[in-house]
């Protein structure tokens, strides 16, 4: 019973995770994006997103820019080194590249999240560790100077993140 609740509930956090989108962003329609190889999928305001960039050779995901510097990336790869999400955030928080630091971090049985500064920008990552064997991510960056744009949508995008 409390499965069938739980599922029952997750159309409930999907529809106000695209609300809090449409709301922020003062926009019509969120954009769902769906990657054929990896079916990793995410949702975003694509009238702040609205460069969308080549898509790779290999087709593992897709990019997106804005006009102000901040860019989306939603893609999927193979845990070929079975990662887990503790993991995961241990070698973020390792990380001692110039510019970068991990300034929030929290994880679940098979998600990640990371949140930081690289150089001068903000970002977000997302990751779901899936059991067939894809980690499935959401990167998120934007200028320092346009954290009050983006902060509110960035929870909203990396609740989003899905995978079959």
């Amino acid at each position: 019973m409390k499965c069938v609740h739980l599922v029952q509930g997750a159309p409930l956090v999907i529809a106000f995770s695209l609300l809090t989108i449409a709301t922020t962003a003062a926009i019509a329609k969120p954009f769902t994006y769906v990657n054929a190889r990896f079916g990793t999928s995410c949702t975003f305001p694509d009238e702040i997103f609205s460069d969308r960039l080549p898509e790779p050779e290999n087709g593992d995901g897709q990019q997106w820019s804005a006009p102000d510097g901040a860019s989306l990336t939603c893609w999927g790869n193979y845990n070929i080194d079975s990662d887990t999400p503790k993991g995961f955030v241990a070698d973020e928080k390792a990380n001692t590249g110039p510019g970068y630091k991990i300034t929030y971090s929290k994880t679940g049985k098979n998600w990640a999240v990371v949140s930081g500064i690289k150089g001068d920008k903000v970002f977000n990552e997302r990751r779901l560790f899936g059991k067939d064997g894809v980690i499935r991510t959401v990167w998120i960056e934007y200028p320092s100077s346009r954290k009050a744009k983006y902060d509110p949508l960035t929870g909203a995008i990396a609740a989003s993140l899905r995978g079959p």
